[in-house]
């Protein structure tokens, strides 16, 4: 997602994004643990993405 979608969302939709995007770095950690992670830097793009969500959200407030 980019910035510029991200400024655009409501609230209550950056909430969920960022819910989602915490649930799928989750994921991601526990395949990394068992050793089936495809993509290793799409963990680094979560976590970028959650920080960038939850600046937005306190930028709007």
């Amino acid at each position: 997602m980019k910035l510029s979608e991200m400024k655009a969302l409501e609230s209550a939709d950056i909430q969920k994004e960022v819910v989602a995007r915490k649930k799928e770095l989750m994921e991601l950690r526990f395949q990394n643990v068992i050793g089936q992670l495809a993509n290793p830097s799409r963990v680094r793009k979560i976590r970028r993405e959650v920080a960038q969500l939850l600046t937005v959200a306190s930028q709007q407030k």
